[in-house]
């Protein structure tokens, strides 16, 4: 598979890139970035970066991964489904407006939009799903690195809405004085509080806390290098080609 990569000169661009390269069966052949300059993701194996997608053939990509913002993630995926570019989206802050436009836009080409590629994470929204239904009250705290511009992730919001999906028997909030406000965090899907650290020093981080009588369940995981993301980016690459339309999450990639 021939890739481009968006936001190829950012962090998490960088380390897709380097990821690419370091496959045998895939292919770096493009990167887009407003920040453009000469990339060289490992071993000398240097990419020019485009500043704009209207510098690359789309005939020369297979697909296209995508971390960047809310904002350019939604051009690049316009870009991706009007061209028959296969894409793979890892940009937090979509929303189910999001999800439904690339429903309607993606048909010459699929799309995988994953609030997080590490497998463990996805394996910990999943236990998280399925504790839901045996705990009355429970609490998602997401933690991240110091610029990251949305909150809460997307991986929180996600687990939140699997785990209302599970079980709607959720005791209320009994907070009736709020000291501070948003001191109980966001009330996401099903009511469940989310809340978001933001602390350098941190990449990817969550916790997700049930509590039933006499008992707590913590399920967590930690992201400690942005390497951890890497195995979801070159599975979703590979095998998009066998997900037809818009796949949400890893899941059914990971045959879960």
């Amino acid at each position: 598979m021939r890739v481009l990569v968006f936001g190829a000169s950012g962090r998490m661009g960088t380390t897709v890139c380097e990821a690419i390269v370091a496959d045998a069966e895939l292919e770096l052949v493009a990167g887009v970035d407003p920040r453009a300059g000469p990339s060289t993701p490992r071993d000398g194996d240097a990419i020019t970066v485009a500043v704009a997608v209207d510098h690359v053939d789309p005939a020369s990509v297979d697909v296209a991964v995508d971390f960047t913002v809310a904002s350019a993630a939604r051009e690049n995926l316009e870009w991706c489904a009007a061209n028959g570019v296969h894409a793979v989206c890892g940009t937090s802050g979509l929303d189910a407006d999001d999800y439904e436009r690339c429903r309607l836009a993606f048909g010459a080409s699929n799309c995988v939009i994953a609030p997080n590629f590490a497998i463990g994470a996805v394996l910990m929204m999943r236990f998280a799903a399925m504790a839901a239904p045996y705990f009355p009250t429970a609490e998602v705290i997401e933690l991240h690195h110091d610029n990251k511009i949305d909150a809460p992730s997307g991986t929180a919001v996600q687990t939140a809405r699997s785990m209302a999906e599970a079980s709607s028997d959720w005791v209320p909030d009994p907070t009736r004085d709020e000291v501070l406000a948003g001191a109980r965090g966001a009330a996401g899907p099903g009511g469940i509080h989310v809340h978001s650290v933001r602390l350098r020093g941190l990449i990817a981080h969550q916790q997700v806390m049930l509590g039933a009588a006499g008992e707590t369940l913590t399920i967590r995981h930690d992201s400690l290098d942005r390497a951890s993301f890497m195995p979801g980016v070159v599975l979703a690459c590979k095998t998009i080609a066998d997900h037809p339309g818009v796949t949400i999450g890893l899941d059914a990639l990971l045959g879960l």
